[in-house]
């Protein structure tokens, strides 16, 4: 028997890829922030592509833990025999392949230079890093190259800081995430509250926006509030889990972790904005310039 559409979206967790769109729009952002480089209507391509690396890494990381899940987790589609292990393979193999021939597409030599390692670094936490040491700074590398794929349109260095802010949530709900079934200790929960506090702060302090005082006041006050809420939806159960670091509370760290991203990603797409001159994008590239290369919103920005 084919698996059917909704045994595959179920492997692929198909909602999930909504979560890396917001890399794609900080990054993108940053990559903006007084940079007049046009944008193209195939730069659309770059969220497809960070939305299928994310699918496809989806798809391996059940095929690598089938035997797994075969004991803990005997409902999901590869255990209940609703996809055969070959089949998911081919999935994951499949959705890479699509997802670095769209970079490609979208930028070029550019963005193929960004979605190969991130390529890469899916594959290898999947297959080989996920119960290694490396493993949560091979996840944190993932999102960091997500966020600067969105950015190949603009200056690559100009997204560092978002990226890094990025990776650094990433790792810690990575090392919390550990804990989700033995529990976690004191010392791990503790740090990654400190991690969080320490992300907002760095992502809350805006330099001064050009153009208007209501205009820079505005974007201030949209940035801190996005930080704010970042804090707010990740911080109390870290804090929580420090206290008492039982399974249960890491798992509900971990949980709030993961939605935490998408206010966080916000926090860097406006601190962007604050930094930014307020500059009008040409139509098309000025003379003698590539219009560049590209995890994953552009053609929304423009």
């Amino acid at each position: 028997m084919r698996p059917s559409l909704r045994d595959i979206g179920e492997l692929v967790r198909a909602p999930a890829a909504l979560s890396v769109v917001g890399d794609s729009l900080a990054g993108l952002a940053a990559a903006r922030a007084g940079t007049p480089t046009a944008l193209r209507g195939r730069h659309a391509l770059l969220p497809v592509a960070s939305a299928c690396l994310y699918l496809g890494g989806m798809a391996l990381n059940d095929y690598a833990d089938r035997h797994l899940d075969a004991v803990e987790r005997p409902e999901r589609p590869i255990p209940s025999g609703r996809v055969t292990p070959r089949g998911a393979l081919g999935v994951g193999t499949a959705l890479t392949a699509a997802g670095v021939a769209a970079a490609g597409l979208a930028g070029g030599r550019r963005a193929l230079a960004v979605a190969v390692p991130l390529a890469a670094c899916v594959w290898t936490y999947d297959l080989v890093a996920k119960d290694h040491p490396t493993g949560p700074f091979v996840m944190a590398a993932c999102r960091g190259l997500d966020v600067l794929l969105g950015a190949t349109p603009g200056h690559l260095r100009s997204a560092l800081p978002a990226a890094a802010g990025l990776a650094a949530h990433t790792l810690g709900v990575t090392v919390l995430s550990r804990g989700e079934v033995h529990g976690t200790t004191t010392r791990v929960a503790g740090g990654v509250a400190v991690g969080t506090l320490a992300g907002a702060a760095a992502a809350a302090a805006t330099a001064p926006a050009a153009g208007s005082t209501g205009r820079r006041t505005a974007v201030r006050w949209t940035t801190v509030a996005a930080a704010g809420a970042y804090a707010a939806a990740c911080l109390p159960a870290q804090v929580r889990t420090a206290v008492t670091p039982t399974a249960g509370n890491a798992k509900a760290a971990t949980r709030s972790g993961i939605q935490a991203m998408v206010p966080l990603q916000a926090t860097w797409a406006a601190r962007s904005g604050a930094s930014a001159r307020r500059r009008s994008w040409p139509a098309s590239p000025p003379s003698g310039t590539g219009c560049g290369s590209w995890a994953v919103l552009a053609a929304r920005q423009g």
